[in-house]
């Protein structure tokens, strides 16, 4: 099975780096958060653990951090969009 991946590196959150893995249709493999909530995000990294990208950007999309404009799963989605883009496997 041929994967992609990427690299994130987060803007406004307390994360700094979330690296993705997901299959070629687009079905998440893997995610790690470096920083951030341990707890929350190892959750987060569970729950979209075999769902397709655009399913956890339609649930996770725009989620906000208390005053922030974004949070870990808002950067998430961000990871997620430039990896759908990517043709790279």
């Amino acid at each position: 099975m041929a994967t992609k991946h990427i690299q994130y590196e987060t803007s406004g959150t307390c994360s700094k780096l979330i690296d993705v893995t997901a299959d070629e249709n687009n079905i998440i493999q893997q995610v790690f958060f470096l920083g951030g909530c341990n707890g929350n995000l190892q959750g987060i990294s569970q729950l979209v653990r075999g769902q397709h990208i655009d399913d956890v950007i339609k649930r996770l999309d725009g989620i906000r951090c208390g005053a922030k404009r974004t949070s870990c799963p808002d950067q998430l989605c961000r990871a997620l969009e430039r990896l759908k883009q990517s043709e790279t496997f």
